[in-house]
């Protein structure tokens, strides 16, 4: 039996993911497929399109065996916590054999080559990102000018920038850092990342981007439109997607505008700047540029300075409604991140998957929510409590936009497929 791990957000499931389970499985020859999926909150500091449940039998219906939920603390985070928190379940599950993730440059050669360069000047590295924040420029910048710094003569400069400037490449070495980081014996695989870019925001090939399909399902206002994604979805997708059109999503970060206000208003600049990704520097500006007549689009923008990125304000802001704090991060840390797996979903012939980690895993899967406390202490406890709330928010949107109850984390039954 050979596994193998995939770390998604499935925001929706779409053809270039189909491509890439399919693809993965033949290059590692595996035979079981677990995922680690975002739940109903994402990395770029938004709500997910449509909830995790909906996203995790798109997963189970085109490939997936397993799905996980990634924890929102981590899901919602940057590159870095990301995939340290999403690693540290596959390798604790014990039976994973690879990690096959999606990259511009398709090159593990030289995504090693970058991760051995930030391992081997980790100080330099840090002390030079600081030299360029307090010059203004942005995280992503100041991490690029400074990796050009200590690149040594052997390393490519001009590949250097490509690499760790696209959003992809720079998840892929984030892996390989936390691979390391737990001393994994999980081999990392990259697949070359196919058709539209990231961040294309118009379809136009059957593999266009997340971005894109997001971009023309908010704006359309009727079912028939959803015609337009129709090429780049798999056909079970799209059903799923028709059938559930304005009866629970779409959910865009415009949805959270009065939650937002609300905790900008009624928060101090030292309590904001306890929150995750919130400097004291950030927190004040947050409170200087409330804009009580403007949407949620126009305060980040307002909020954005040429050192933080609108994804790092999203991200913030989430971060600010779910109550996730940087404390509590740095908790986690110093626990080997994340301290269960939260199983979403299963296909009924992938069941021995679950006994064979009940086996040999390092870490508690939770099958029903309201047993956890049986299982987690309460760091872990503290951790899921987090991604109930998460859940609670997210399941209360959908109702005051679409008058449409969702189950509770403890009314909802594992996703089951055939």
């Amino acid at each position: 039996m050979r596994v193998l791990g995939l770390i998604t957000e499935y925001n929706p499931f779409h053809n270039g993911h189909k491509y890439h389970i399919d693809k993965a499985k033949e290059l590692t020859n595996s035979d079981y497929v677990i995922v680690i999926m975002s739940g109903n909150f994402v990395q770029r500091g938004t709500p997910a399109i449509i909830d995790k449940y909906a996203r995790t039998k798109m997963a189970l219906l085109n490939g997936a065996d397993l799905v996980f939920e990634l924890p929102t603390s981590y899901s919602t985070a940057s590159a870095e916590y990301f995939a340290h928190g999403a690693v540290s379940i596959l390798d604790k599950l014990s039976i994973v054999d690879c990690l096959c993730f999606g990259s511009e440059s398709g090159d593990l050669k030289s995504l090693n080559s970058i991760n051995n360069i930030i391992k081997e000047n980790k100080e330099s590295l840090d002390l030079n990102i600081v030299k360029y924040l307090k010059q203004g420029f942005s995280f992503p910048s100041s991490r690029q000018k400074a990796l050009n710094d200590i690149a040594n003569n052997n390393c490519n400069l001009i590949t250097l920038n490509k690499e760790i400037s696209s959003p992809n490449n720079i998840l892929s070495i984030e892996y390989l850092k936390a691979l390391d980081t737990f001393n994994s014996k999980i081999e990392p695989v990259t697949i070359k990342r196919y058709g539209s870019d990231y961040h294309d925001k118009d379809i136009n090939s059957i593999f266009s981007s997340a971005t894109s399909i997001r971009n023309n399902i908010e704006k359309y206002n009727t079912e028939n439109d959803l015609t337009c994604t129709k090429s780049s979805l798999p056909s079970n997708v799209y059903e799923i997607l028709k059938n559930e059109y304005k009866v629970k999503f779409p959910i865009t970060m415009e949805d959270f505008t009065c939650i937002i206000k609300y905790k900008l208003l009624s928060e101090s600049s030292d309590s904001l700047s306890q929150y995750l990704d919130i400097s004291y520097d950030l927190a004040d500006r947050m409170k200087n540029n409330i804009d009580l007549n403007s949407n949620i689009e126009d305060l980040a923008l307002n909020i954005k300075t040429k050192n933080n990125t609108l994804t790092r304000i999203n991200r913030s802001l989430i971060h600010l409604v779910l109550n996730i704090f940087q404390e509590d991060m740095d908790t986690y840390i110093n626990n080997s991140y994340t301290p269960y797996a939260r199983l979403l979903g299963m296909k009924k012939e992938s069941s021995k998957l679950l006994k064979e980690i009940n086996n040999t895993g390092r870490i508690p899967i939770i099958n029903k929510v309201s047993n956890a406390y049986k299982q987690l202490d309460k760091i872990g406890m503290k951790m899921l409590s987090n991604d109930i709330f998460a859940s609670d928010l997210y399941n209360q949107i959908v109702y005051e936009k679409y008058n449409t109850k969702l189950l509770s984390e403890y009314q909802h039954s594992i996703i089951s497929s055939i």
